[in-house]
């Protein structure tokens, strides 16, 4: 599946979760790179809500982490044809469902030198 979305900010929370150990080292494993303790925030077009929707409730890669914390879904995905990440799920967020939040191995803001408002595409 591939579709478009546009850069947002985030709230800065992901920089936190990702740098727990047990979210970090299970997405390594899992994904085949330890990820910049950040996400790519996007937000894709209702045209696809129903499709972005139907892959999370049907993901079965989950990190189930220590106490206190959430679950969290993962499937792996490429930005722009040239980055290797994932999307993730959390299950405790406050964001809608058109906002996804990928991660990679680098800050993908500089890497790209991405701002808000810019496009990119997704593959899933």
């Amino acid at each position: 599946m591939n579709f478009k979305g546009t850069v947002t900010t985030g709230l800065g929370k992901a920089a936190f979760f990702l740098s727990k150990d047990f979210y970090a080292n299970e997405l390594e494993k899992n994904c085949g790179f330890y990820p910049f303790p950040g996400t790519l925030n996007i937000i894709i077009p209702d045209s696809f809500l129903e499709d972005i929707v139907n892959i999370k409730n049907s993901c079965e890669d989950v990190i189930t982490p220590e106490d206190g914390f959430g679950a969290v879904k993962y499937i792996k995905a490429t930005l722009n044809d040239s980055i290797n990440g994932a999307i993730i799920f959390p299950a405790k967020t406050t964001h809608e469902e058109n906002y996804l939040e990928f991660i990679a191995k680098d800050k993908l803001r500089d890497t790209l030198n991405l701002k808000d408002g810019d496009e990119v595409t997704l593959e899933i």
